[in-house]
């Protein structure tokens, strides 16, 4: 094994480490916000759209966040909107141009499903930092600035 294999083993080492985690995070999420009846793509979308001036965002902007392609976005948003969560609304100086933005209940589920979502990732990341396999990347987790992740 040379050098460079083994800087590649590392990193391969990292990046399974870190799927790890973020499977463990993200069905515990998904078994949290079942109650309120959403999935976690969908608090994403909800989270991100809060966290706008006038909670909206184009919709490849909302795609960009979500990590989703632009036509699995505009499924999901489709869904949202049929529940009555998000409604859609043209750019008044760009008529190509869609917002997706939240309505009141999107924004009441929201605030109801945000401390939810944050005490499950608080107790899941609480388990990871007790397994050594996964204890320096959860640690790590608490290390990041909140204004770096704004």
């Amino acid at each position: 094994m040379s050098i460079d294999d083994g800087a590649v083993e590392v990193r391969a080492q990292g990046w399974r480490t870190l799927a790890a985690l973020h499977g463990m995070i993200e069905s515990e999420l998904e078994r949290s916000l079942t109650a309120l009846r959403l999935s976690v793509v969908e608090y994403t979308v909800l989270d991100a759209l809060s966290r706008q001036d006038g909670w909206h965002m184009r919709m490849q902007q909302l795609a960009r966040a979500t990590a989703l392609s632009p036509s699995a976005t505009t499924r999901l948003v489709t869904r949202l909107e049929d529940r009555g969560l998000l409604t859609r609304i043209l750019c008044a100086d760009d008529r190509r141009g869609i917002y997706t933005e939240l309505t009141p209940a999107g924004r009441e589920l929201y605030l109801e499903a945000r401390p939810l979502h944050d005490e499950t990732l608080e107790r899941v990341l609480a388990e990871a930092e007790g397994r050594p396999e996964l204890a320096v990347l959860a640690r790590a987790l608490h290390g990041i600035p909140v204004a770096a992740v704004q």
